[in-house]
């Protein structure tokens, strides 16, 4: 295990934090009455929130194994998350054994739960990196230590570019994706998903609401500026869609029936 701080950090119970809150909403127990206090919150403003939790872990899922079906053999999962099983580790070694992944994730409990992240096949790898989306370099330079660059990998930020805020009230996040992207060999692959106001703004404009008053900076965006994050690569069909929809399994056409989620999903192609 690799990581930015060698000691184990400090873990904060006074304030929420978007992977415990995340994991309140996939049944998990890895949170704190301050995680679940503001989870509880935003799913009574927005009704789609345990939905659309579901609905992201399925799509990584199912865009994990396409990559690896796709030949791809080196993952980057960045915001990771607390671990779920399956992880994409599994979907990836399941696939393809030799697999070599790396998970990135800033919240200690992750950080604590990282043993479980590096049980990955024999023949394959498994790395955890203590660090935060917005130190790249970090991330990059020990990401490296277990994957080689000039071969194509599969960058994953599934729900994490809506904690990212946009110049010059926040991040420059096109900018932040663009780092990571840039070293990524030709024919590697981008995952993301994305919080949506266009599906039902009411209810998200309150949700993002709460988060702010957590201390959580929460940026929904529209389609097209979802869409600006692969300007530049091949997205792979069906495009920029409902979450739902993307290459969707049984379990996913009927899962829609119980209503929408407001969350964008897409895969590209590094040309």
């Amino acid at each position: 295990m690799t990581g930015s701080d060698a000691a184990h950090p400090r873990i904060d119970t006074s304030r929420p934090h978007p992977a415990r809150v995340y994991d309140w909403w996939l049944g998990g127990k890895d949170n704190y009455p301050v995680d679940e206090e503001l989870a509880r919150r935003i799913l009574a403003a927005d009704d789609t929130a345990v939905r659309g939790a579901r609905a992201n872990r399925r799509f990584m899922h199912r865009a994990t194994r396409t990559a690896a079906e796709a030949g791809i053999r080196q993952f980057l999962d960045i915001g990771t998350g607390i671990p779920t099983e399956p992880n994409l580790h599994q979907v990836a070694q399941g696939v393809a054994p030799e697999a070599r992944v790396v998970y990135a994730d800033n919240d200690p409990i992750v950080l604590r739960h990282a043993e479980a992240l590096l049980r990955g096949s024999a023949e394959g790898g498994t790395e955890y990196v203590h660090a935060d989306v917005r130190d790249p370099d970090t991330i990059l330079r020990l990401a490296g230590e277990t994957l080689d660059f000039s071969q194509p990998v599969a960058l994953s930020l599934v729900a994490l570019t809506h904690y990212l805020g946009a110049e010059p009230d926040g991040d420059d996040v096109y900018g932040l994706i663009e780092r990571y992207v840039d070293v990524l060999a030709p024919g590697s692959y981008l995952v993301m998903t994305q919080v949506t106001p266009d599906l039902s703004p009411a209810a998200i404009a309150k949700a993002a609401e709460h988060f702010r008053r957590g201390g959580t900076p929460f940026y929904p965006r529209t389609l097209a500026e979802f869409s600006r994050f692969f300007d530049g690569l091949d997205l792979l069909g069906p495009g920029v869609i409902a979450v739902y929809g993307w290459r969707p399994a049984p379990e996913d056409v009927t899962a829609q029936a119980e209503g929408i989620v407001p969350v964008y999903g897409a895969v590209a192609r590094k040309p």
